[in-house]
């Protein structure tokens, strides 16, 4: 008796942190060709990287990735869901498929291009040159994508839509 009474009036444990809340983005890329790899090497980096969400192979997929003769370039319908090619244009060229793959996935993410010419910048693409193999993300693009999937998702997600080339 006295022990539920202690437990009763007894200060309540300090909380646990709230879990959490991790968005799961599903990819397609059965159309993805000879870089089905590729493709899941590009979504490993981001899980990797970031806590906020995790891409993964599987359905519904809100992420279709195929493969053409072209550049690579995505096509953003809102955050989380849209298309993007492997573009074998740029792999002929020399650019790395695991980068690509990343840097492409990052439009998906909420990044834009940023042509700064850095390899450690992976939002630069192609603009890094074809000796560029770093498929990681730098700091502030991490902190851009984990802002981008905290919280509620309360965010504006059709303001990321928009065509991304290279």
């Amino acid at each position: 008796m006295v022990t539920m009474f202690a437990a009763l009036v007894a200060p309540a444990a300090a909380a646990a942190p709230a879990p959490e809340m991790v968005r799961t983005l599903y990819y397609n890329s059965s159309g993805a060709a000879e870089f089905q790899a590729a493709v899941d090497a590009g979504a490993a980096v981001w899980n990797r990287h970031v806590k906020n969400v995790k891409l993964v192979k599987g359905s519904p997929a809100t992420i279709r990735v195929l493969a053409d003769n072209g550049w690579p370039r995505a096509q953003v319908v809102r955050l989380g869901q849209g298309t993007w090619w492997m573009g074998r244009q740029a792999v002929r060229d020399g650019h790395d498929v695991t980068r690509i793959s990343a840097h492409e996935f990052g439009h998906l993410l909420g990044l834009p291009d940023r042509r700064t010419g850095k390899c450690e910048d992976l939002m630069s693409g192609a603009s890094a040159g074809t000796s560029c193999k770093n498929p990681n993300p730098n700091p502030a693009e991490i902190a851009e994508v984990e802002r981008n999937f905290a919280g509620s998702m309360s965010i504006d997600a059709d303001r990321f839509a928009g065509t991304f080339v290279g």
